[in-house]
């Protein structure tokens, strides 16, 4: 491979690497191959995660610039690779021999065209014979495949494919942060939500050529890219339960303010309407974590710029939130009162506790929730007032 200036290459092909030596060599092998046929311009990039078996002089003897990454993980690794990158495109793919480095012109092409994201889909390409565990082919891949497409209504078909490629702009363009495996879900996940454009190439994946076990952990590493896919998703983490939460609790305890309600020969009574006005107020405390997780996310840059939040917060002010807070304190408050006078009446005696508590559970609903609000609109004006601040830092950077 012909040596090029730096503002000329086009394509840097990443390894993630870490003790590789059985196969790092013909990997590095088979993407010059691909370069010196089709005449590209470009480099071979082995970021080396701390590999201990001699993998980085194997790589750098084939013809590869082996990059340092100290800090562990696959997605550490992947993404040190990506910063020493010099090429317009990038191409990724790991170092053990599952994915035919020889055959990468259907990435190239769609990077070409214009798609930023470029994704290898072995579902559609094919899975040869010992290349993937049964776990993860029929169970692993499609069930988390199917949340991220869930979630974030993005229309990749194969999440975790371990070969595909980007621009150079689009990476940067991202800001990822994870690590661990994780970083595939990633990639995904902020190519869709910042509306880039996506493509599939089916791609065979092969047994890789090592003797080794795999650094995947199969249910570690699950959890991993299912904690994330949720994190990265208050709405269906936090908001849709809570208001689930909200709406049962409170259809429920309507039903049960009049009195005790049989369901066959099962009595309902206060003590299942205690329970209702505790989803309520579980249903508002998780609603609130929604939104300063969203916001919280935005600031750190973790999440897009959500045009619909914008403008509910733009509605919904500090003041709008502690007037809200406070008629519903006083709501409680007069529930309360009513109560005390009731008991009033009774020389403040012993009560009936059934008509008692249909008083006292709602007040304590209404005044717990109150303050929450009041607060939680508080805590959320000091996570705006932290993102105008990283807004005004980021402008003058």
């Amino acid at each position: 491979m012909m040596s090029v200036p730096q503002s000329a290459l086009e394509l840097s092909i990443i390894m993630p690497c870490l003790n590789e030596a059985e196969t790092v060599g013909t990997c590095v092998g088979k993407a010059r191959d691909f370069l010196t046929r089709n005449g590209v311009a470009g480099e071979v990039i082995v970021a080396d995660n701390g590999s201990t078996d001699g993998s980085q002089e194997l790589a750098s003897n084939s013809g590869a610039r082996v990059v340092a990454v100290r800090e562990r993980g696959y997605g550490s690794a992947l993404r040190g690779g990506m910063e020493a990158a010099r090429g317009r495109f990038l191409i990724m793919g790991d170092a053990d021999d599952s994915y035919d480095f020889r055959d990468l012109a259907g990435f190239l092409e769609r990077l070409r065209a214009g798609d930023e994201l470029v994704l290898g889909n072995r579902f559609k390409g094919g899975i040869k014979p010992g290349a993937m565990p049964p776990l993860h082919r029929f169970l692993g891949n499609p069930v988390l495949t199917g949340i991220g497409r869930l979630l974030f209504k993005s229309p990749v078909g194969d999440f975790h494919c371990g070969l595909r490629g980007l621009s150079k702009a689009a990476f940067e363009k991202m800001r990822l942060q994870t690590t661990g495996m994780e970083f595939a879900s990633e990639m995904v996940v902020k190519a869709t939500l910042l509306g880039m454009r996506l493509s599939e190439v089916p791609t065979i994946l092969s047994p890789d050529g090592r003797s080794r076990p795999p650094h995947l952990r199969s249910w570690r590493d699950g959890w991993r890219h299912l904690r994330f896919l949720l994190l990265y998703s208050p709405r269906w983490l936090f908001l849709y339960p809570g208001l689930c939460l909200i709406i049962g609790g409170l259809l429920l305890g309507v039903w049960l303010m009049p009195g005790a309600r049989k369901i066959g020969a099962v009595t309902l009574d206060v003590h299942t309407l205690l329970y209702a006005a505790l989803a309520v107020i579980m249903g508002v405390q998780t609603v609130l974590f929604a939104l300063f997780t969203k916001v919280f996310a935005i600031t750190l840059g973790l999440l897009p710029r959500d045009p619909e939040l914008e403008r509910w917060e733009k509605a919904f002010t500090l003041e709008t939130g502690l007037i809200v807070g406070g008629v519903v304190l006083l709501a409680g408050l007069a529930s309360g009162f009513w109560a005390v006078m009731t008991w009033s009446h009774a020389s403040f005696g012993p009560l009936d506790p059934s008509r008692t508590l249909r008083l006292v559970i709602p007040s304590i609903m209404l005044m717990t929730i109150g303050v929450q609000i009041t607060f939680g609109s508080f805590f959320l004006s000091v996570l705006k007032l932290r993102q105008r601040s990283f807004d005004s830092n980021s402008g003058s950077a």
